[in-house]
């Protein structure tokens, strides 16, 4: 039998239920032992979830300080899934208890965090997952390898979209309050975007301009980037949490010898090589879900498919879009 990692769930709102469903498939390898949760509404939400596998409910301790007191000593991992501007402070607590920790999106609120949580993981020896489906999916890891092995030849261009009706979908949650959650639907859904762009570019931007709007919101809901990378290629982003009931996505990676698309949660993967009419599937492992993969990465039978290093790509790229945005567009170096 695999060795049962005791985890602590920090944060039990609807994402996590989500993860919280697959994670009670695994009684052989996982083991839901506390969680931190301060509404009582998302707790007995939760507990449900247990009650209908036939388990009993973990124990609730909202305060994280006391639960890593208290329970530090029978966990192994946490898994946080709390708002946005939580994620750093909470990630170094459990760390500093220990823990090896697999993060939410988007990992945190700028580049200053991310150098922050990538000294943390040196200074403990802990192991940080970042849970972008994109940056762990097959078929991202199957394209960045293509673009890195040379065999596409250079890359020209990057296009990419991503559309939700997000606006109406979070208004009056904490998703929309800017204090809580660091931006809007760029930084939310659009994190999506923006880390999977990072992840396939493999490298810095050296000039980014951008432009967000708020349609009458707290925050931004549509968004337009245009950014060069080091190596000349260039890249457009463009994102609309303003769209009818829908949420989807597409990248295209133009190269000088292919094309490829696919999508900013690695939803599919096609290629059109030179000389061909259309695009075809690409064929890529089995999908391992984001759990699964944050396991194989504790137990060293897979390398980290998304480090904190990616995260900070991300976070500088944040950071260069809101100082561009405040500019009015203005390009600016990361």
């Amino acid at each position: 039998m695999d060795q049962i990692v005791r985890t602590a769930m920090i944060g039990c709102g609807g994402m996590a239920r989500w993860h919280v469903q697959a994670m009670l498939q695994q009684a052989n390898t996982t083991q839901i032992t506390v969680v931190c949760e301060p509404s009582q509404e998302q707790y007995a939400q939760t507990a449900e979830l247990f009650t209908a596998a036939g388990l009993d409910a973990p124990p609730n301790q909202p305060d994280l300080d006391r639960l890593l007191r208290e329970h530090g000593d029978r966990l192994d991992a946490a898994f946080i899934i709390t708002p946005h501007v939580f994620h750093h402070d909470q990630t170094i607590a459990c760390m500093e208890a220990g823990l090896d920790v697999l993060l939410e999106k988007p990992m945190v609120m700028n580049a200053g965090e991310a150098r922050s949580l990538i000294a943390a993981r040196d200074r403990t020896g802990r192991r940080l997952v970042v849970a972008f489906p994109g940056s762990l999916s097959p078929q991202i890891r199957t394209a960045s390898a293509m673009l890195r092995s040379g065999e596409l030849g250079r890359v020209w261009n990057i296009s990419a979209t991503v559309w939700q009706n997000w606006g109406s979908l979070t208004a009056g949650t904490w998703r929309q309050n800017p204090v809580v959650s660091g931006g809007g639907f760029l930084f939310d859904t659009g994190a999506h975007m923006l880390n999977t762009i990072a992840d396939l570019a493999g490298e810095d931007f050296v000039s980014v301009a951008a432009w967000l709007d708020d349609n009458d919101r707290p925050v931004d809901t549509r968004a337009a980037v245009m950014g060069r990378l080091a190596s000349g290629a260039l890249v457009t982003m463009n994102g609309s949490g303003e769209a009818i009931p829908s949420c989807a996505s597409d990248i295209r990676v133009f190269c000088e010898k292919a094309i490829l698309r696919t999508g900013v949660w690695g939803e599919l993967l096609e290629i059109q090589r030179a000389g061909a009419k259309h695009l075809r599937k690409v064929k890529v492992p089995a999908s391992l879900g984001v759990w699964e993969q944050f396991l194989a990465v504790r137990e060293g039978r897979m390398a980290n498919p998304c480090p904190p290093e990616v995260g900070l790509h991300m976070a500088r790229l944040w950071d260069a879009i809101v100082a561009s945005a405040a500019q009015g567009g203005q390009p600016v170096k990361p």
